[in-house]
C-alpha cells in the first residue's frame, strides 16, 4: 500500500484565488518511508497572495518569487509519483494523508493540477483520502474538553510529541508531526 504524507503552505485560505508555494512531505510503501520530498514553487501567476500567509509561513514575496516556476515543480512531483505508481493502472494508486486535509490541502492539490493542464489527479491518487485530524479525533475524544484548540500542534503535544514551534508551518516539519501523530493515532507508535 501507497501513502504520500503531504502538506502544503499556501498564498492565502481560498483554493479559487490563492496557490501553493510548498508542498512537501513523504512517499510511504507498506509503512516504510522510501522518499522524502520538499518542492518550493512559484505560486500561480494569477493567485493572489496576502501578506500575511507569507507571515505565518515565514517567507517573502522575494523568496516566493524566486522560487522554480510552477511547472517545473509539478514536474518534479509527477517524476517523484512516477517512481512508484503507474498512472495507467486503476488499481495502482496512492492514498493522501495529511491534516485537516480534506477541509484544505486536497482542493488546493486538485487545483494546482488543473492550473499545471492535468485534470487527472485521480489516475494518481485513491479519492478517499486520509485525513489525521478525523482520525486523531476518536482518538483524543475523552480529552477533547480539556484541548484549546484541535490545530496540529495541540494534537501533536497531547499525544506526547515534542513540537518545535519555531518550525511549524514549514510544510516539511508539519508533515513530519502529521505522520508522527498518524503512527501513534493508528497503534503503529506508542503516544500518551
Amino acid at each position: 500500500m501507497i501513502k504520500v504524507f503531504y502538506d502544503l503552505e499556501t498564498t492565502g485560505t481560498d483554493w479559487r484565488k490563492h496557490s501553493i508555494h510548498q508542498i512537501a512531505g513523504c512517499v510511504e510503501v507498506d509503512d516504510v518511508v522510501v522518499e522524502w520530498f520538499d518542492i518550493k514553487t512559484q505560486p500561480h501567476p494569477k493567485a493572489r497572495i496576502e501578506p500575511e500567509a507569507l507571515n505565518v509561513c515565514h517567507v517573502t514575496l522575494d523568496q516566493i518569487a524566486g522560487y522554480q516556476p510552477m511547472g517545473d515543480a509539478y514536474k518534479q512531483l509527477i517524476d517523484m509519483l512516477s517512481k512508484y505508481i503507474n498512472k495507467f493502472d486503476n488499481k495502482d494508486k496512492a492514498y493522501l494523508v495529511g491534516f485537516n486535509n480534506r477541509g484544505f490541502d486536497d482542493f488546493f492539490l486538485r487545483k494546482w493540477f488543473e492550473h499545471n493542464q492535468d485534470q487527472f489527479i485521480g489516475s494518481w491518487f485513491w479519492n478517499n483520502t486520509l485525513d489525521v485530524l478525523v482520525l486523531a479525533t476518536e482518538y483524543l475524544v475523552d480529552r477533547r474538553i480539556d484541548m484549546p484548540s484541535f490545530k496540529l500542534k495541540r494534537v501533536a503535544k497531547t499525544v506526547g510529541l515534542y513540537v518545535d514551534e519555531g518550525r511549524l508551518h514549514d510544510a516539511l516539519y508539519d508533515i513530519e508531526l502529521t505522520r508522527s501523530v498518524y503512527r501513534i493515532v493508528t497503534g503503529r507508535d506508542i503516544g500518551i
